[in-house]
């Protein structure tokens, strides 16, 4: 395939991009400045849009709508460009043009010229950058990281150029480094990763030979970009269980002890067939992205509980006298080691927080359940976790996570979440009814140590259901002041 036509009917069911249509426009005003100069659309978007028309033939391929666009520009220094660019009317943001890039304000699109990156030294950051707007395209292309990500189109004439063959590799679903130039930044294993879990593609020898030369770069590279691969890898992978195979096959799985300690961890094959905890963990990430909710930060929440919320069993998991795998409080231990995979990762204090939390619960709803427990067990969770519905999606994914056996969630979330919206906690923890106020209108109290003894006592009331209103409440302390005030 040589040429692409973009029409609204390439994206079915969803709207042609507005930025596509502004990128066009914006290559228009190039051509039509500079008639020698190429101006073509690059990277991603390109790769998005080859795989939207190979899906209308192909269905094993599972497109993504491209959103940012990327144009680079041959044949014209950056200078000339911003300036051809202002002339226009186009507003750009003149911030990256030492790097050769112009972004254009209010709009996802990039505008750069060819550049070589010459590696100074061992860190991630460690290039100088040479703008040479005589490259040629194929020179351009050469330093872009697979394949799939080499491929350029001209949206004027429908012409595409793909000097590394990278529409096959979409067709074949495999995923290959461009050239030998892949090996200068370590960053690109991580990004083989989540691109191996978006697009279900299976990565080539060459690509894992490259990524096991890199092991001993990791540290080279700063944990808010491995922060960030690994939210796009949760944000929008399908396959998440693949990425966490590649990391294995690649030897890069030991920069991640936490979850590297999972493989070979055995499970009972009564209620864990699908084998090791490591397996279990891909399968659960598998179910947990057919789920997703669209909501960015509560997905990640649930996204990296669903990952650490079998951590524990590393460390918890033993043979019993019975002669079957126990890991008898797994769920509690995999909070602190969830605390320390993701606080390698980022210094967001309440996304680890509420992940961590999520994980040490996971079991407690099925627990609830099987007990048929009462409301104020149910209140409890809810204290705990603050978000239910939440809590109940980890449960789905670890419940789904255990092929050939069917899920058990749906009967515990049936039985759970209308009680808990019942009680108005599915989406908040309860809060309490009687405070500090209240006690001194009815007790006429200063406030003082005693307030806390009288408070918890009124929400652990609350909590058991004894009343549901503040008249209720105080009405509940009247009777019981000799607890705490010795009458």
């Amino acid at each position: 395939m040589n040429k692409l036509i973009v029409t609204p009917a390439l994206f079915g069911a969803f709207e042609l991009p507005e930025d596509f249509v502004n990128a066009q426009r914006i290559i228009a005003i190039i051509r039509d400045n500079h008639h020698t100069v190429d101006a073509l659309m690059v990277g991603g978007c390109v790769r998005d849009m080859v795989s939207l028309h190979l899906y209308s033939c192909a269905p094993f391929v599972h497109p993504s709508l491209p959103k940012d666009f990327d144009i680079e520009v041959y044949g014209i220094s950056i200078e000339t460009l911003a300036q051809t660019l202002i002339r226009a009317g186009i507003e750009v943001d003149l911030v990256g043009k030492c790097f050769g890039v112009l972004k254009v304000k209010g709009h996802n699109i990039d505008i750069s010229v060819p550049r070589r990156e010459v590696k100074v030294g061992e860190g991630h950051k460690d290039f100088t950058v040479e703008l040479d707007s005589k490259m040629s395209i194929t020179e351009a292309a050469e330093r872009r990281d697979f394949t799939i990500n080499a491929i350029s189109f001209n949206p004027l004439t429908g012409d595409l150029y793909d000097p590394f063959h990278g529409i096959k590799a979409l067709n074949d679903e495999v995923l290959h480094p461009v050239s030998h130039r892949f090996s200068e930044d370590p960053l690109r294993v991580l990004r083989a990763m989540q691109f191996i879990a978006r697009f279900n593609l299976t990565p080539s020898s060459e690509l894992i030979e490259a990524c096991r030369g890199l092991q001993d770069q990791y540290h080279t590279l700063a944990k808010e970009r491995v922060f960030e691969e690994f939210n796009k890898m949760l944000l929008k992978g399908r396959h998440i269980s693949q990425a966490l195979k590649f990391l294995k096959d690649t030897g890069w799985l030991k920069h991640f002890p936490e979850l590297n300690n999972l493989v070979g961890v055995q499970q009972d094959p009564v209620f864990h067939p699908e084998g090791d905890v490591f397996t279990h963990t891909g399968h659960c990430l598998d179910a947990f992205a057919k789920e997703r909710s669209g909501n960015d930060e509560e997905d990640l929440i649930v996204g990296y509980a669903v990952l650490g919320h079998d951590f524990g069993k590393a460390t918890t998991t033993e043979m019993g006298k019975d002669g079957r795998w126990h890991a008898y409080g797994h769920e509690e231990a995999s909070g602190p080691l969830l605390e320390i995979f993701m606080s390698c990762l980022t210094n967001q204090e309440s996304l680890i927080q509420q992940s961590v939390t999520l994980a040490k619960a996971h079991m407690r709803p099925i627990n609830l359940y099987n007990d048929r427990a009462s409301m104020g067990a149910i209140r409890r969770l809810a204290l705990a976790v603050t978000r239910l519905d939440l809590l109940m999606r980890v449960v789905a994914a670890d419940q789904s996570g255990r092929p050939p056996l069917p899920a058990k969630h749906h009967e515990c979330k049936q039985w759970l979440m209308p009680l808990a919206a019942q009680l108005n906690v599915e989406r908040d923890k309860p809060k309490p009814i009687i405070t500090g106020r209240h006690i001194i209108e009815e007790f006429q109290l200063k406030p003082g140590p005693i307030f806390s003894t009288i408070l918890g006592i009124a929400f652990e009331a609350q909590l058991d259901g004894h009343f549901a209103t503040v008249q209720e409440g105080k009405a509940y302390l009247r009777a019981r002041t000799c607890q705490f005030m010795g009458q």
